[in-house]
């Protein structure tokens, strides 16, 4: 595995909450890793968000010497948006993940890999299955990661359709993460056809 010295942006997640800033630094680049607001890339050689709060403008996308890339727990083109992983299990849409380009639109850009995801019998919860989904996003990125650093992939155009929810979207019924997904369904479709 050929590396290279690029200089990182990593915003989001912390290095004590994702595996995948040590695993860039393992392949030779250097990493600054950032949870807040940015306006300006140009310092950087290449951009990745994974769990980062804030919309990117067309802006700030312009000042990348690369296009930036997102880690979604999401089977894109389902579930752009907040709380992917909720909406999975709501609307009955395939569970996955997907590392996609940025672009203008939220979670549209065009797919770089991307994996379904079928859950263990112990797996539950929304939690649980959420934990699971970030496991998997980080794994596809680390078993591509050369692929990714060095620009070495074809890139799949999203299909259209699919789904997009806001924060706001969640129920505010919802009991919360660590419920049962089958019984919280559930009770979440009577309160709603009530």
């Amino acid at each position: 595995m050929a590396k290279r010295n690029l200089h990182v942006l990593f915003l989001g997640y912390t290095e004590s909450e994702t595996r995948i800033i040590q695993a860039l630094r393992k392949f030779g680049c250097t990493v600054d890793a950032w949870t807040g607001k940015i306006n300006n890339l140009n310092n950087y050689d290449f951009v990745i968000s994974f769990g980062y709060k804030y919309i990117l403008t067309k802006e700030t996308l312009l000042t990348a010497k690369r296009k930036p890339i997102n880690l979604h727990i999401s089977y894109l083109p389902f579930n752009r948006g907040f709380h992917p992983n909720f909406w999975a299990h709501f609307d009955g849409t395939p569970s996955g993940v997907s590392i996609h380009y940025i672009e203008e639109g939220i979670d549209t850009g065009d797919i770089i890999f991307q994996k379904k995801v079928k859950f263990h019998s112990h797996e539950k919860t929304f939690h649980q299955t959420w934990t699971r989904l970030k496991f998997e996003i980080e794994e596809l990125f680390i078993i591509n990661i050369d692929k990714i650093i060095l620009n070495k992939f074809s890139v799949i155009a999203q299909q259209e359709g699919g789904t997009f929810h806001l924060k706001s979207d969640l129920p505010k019924e919802f009991l919360g993460w660590d419920s049962d997904i089958t019984k919280e369904i559930e009770r979440l479709r009577n309160i709603t056809f009530e």
